[in-house]
């Protein structure tokens, strides 16, 4: 017999704007405690040095988190030339330094072009990527390196914000990318197009799928909201299908919707011809994601369970 998860049946997106020094999973199980949540899950990890936007999804939401763990972020970066550390990051142990005083801001410019566009990263040690089950980060520690493969990924945007010349330069970009963009390996890749070593040193994610710096709350904010009490806390959350805008909206009268919440494909007259959907009854009570099928049915793949 499956335990009962101990908590609120709460459902819904938070944006937190993660702060400094925490992990992503502390960061969750803190607000996850806030709002008394039975279940929580993010959209992707940010490194503890990172800040901004953490999509936290409550309840159902966690079935459609996948969306926003896919989708494109944004980033505002500062990466530091002429220092090298082990993570990659300002968090790690210096490893490397040479003068950076001779680099122009046009030489930094030229550089960033060549990082635009598809390029192929090799995941730092310092990851959350897992070998025979363990992160690689813990592996790093031990003082062991194990090859990773290189993945491909796209850098939409970077641009040179910016540029403050030195003995170790710094250099404030922004960025728009794929998933699984490591903006620390953008950063060492930086340095090898300069020939100097190269880390981050201050990191913010402006953006994940369709969330925003506008909507970010931080930990002390919902801290303070908490007090007035749980409704309070749950008029914070935006609703579960927002990660889903881009997918066809299908709308199904009530006997259609009882159909389909029992797993029967039903027709949807003059509905798209083929693809994922969003589905909802009544107009606006979201039902979750659908297929449609070559018969003009959509068929359930992930509904919620109010």
């Amino acid at each position: 017999m499956a335990r009962r998860r101990k908590g609120r049946a709460v459902s819904g997106i938070l944006i937190l704007d993660k702060p400094a020094g925490m992990t992503s999973n502390g960061a969750l199980q803190h607000a996850k405690r806030l709002f008394k949540a039975a279940k929580a899950g993010h959209t992707g990890s940010l490194d503890p040095l990172a800040t901004g936007v953490l999509p936290i999804c409550l309840g159902e939401a966690t079935k459609f988190s996948q969306y926003v763990l896919d989708a494109d972020k944004g980033y505002d970066a500062t990466i530091s030339l002429g220092v090298g550390t082990d993570t990659l990051d300002a968090e790690g142990e210096e490893v490397a330094r040479d003068d950076a005083s001779h680099l122009t801001r046009d030489q930094v410019k030229a550089a960033l072009a060549n990082l635009r566009g598809p390029i192929s990263q090799l995941p730092p040690m310092y990851s959350a990527l897992k070998r025979d089950g363990q992160p690689l980060y813990k592996l790093a520690r031990q003082g062991v390196e194990v090859e990773r493969e290189p993945r491909d990924v796209i850098i939409h945007e970077l641009s040179l914000r910016e540029y403050r010349p030195g003995t170790m330069a710094e250099v404030d970009v922004s960025i728009r990318c794929s998933k699984g963009t490591y903006i620390r390996s953008l950063a060492e890749s930086l340095g090898e197009l300069l020939s100097v070593p190269a880390h981050i040193s201050v990191l913010r994610r402006t953006e994940a799928g369709p969330y925003t710096l506008a909507g970010v709350l931080t930990l002390e904010q919902l801290q303070v909201v908490a007090e007035a009490g749980e409704q309070a806390l749950d008029r914070l959350l935006v609703p579960m299908d927002t990660p889903l805008m881009a997918l066809n909206r299908v709308e199904l009268g009530e006997s259609a919707s009882f159909y389909l919440k029992q797993g029967q494909p039903v027709l949807v007259p003059n509905g798209p011809r083929d693809g994922m959907v969003r589905v909802y009854s009544g107009g606006d009570t979201f039902l979750g994601i659908g297929e449609m099928l070559e018969d003009g049915r959509v068929a359930p793949r992930r509904l919620v369970n109010y």
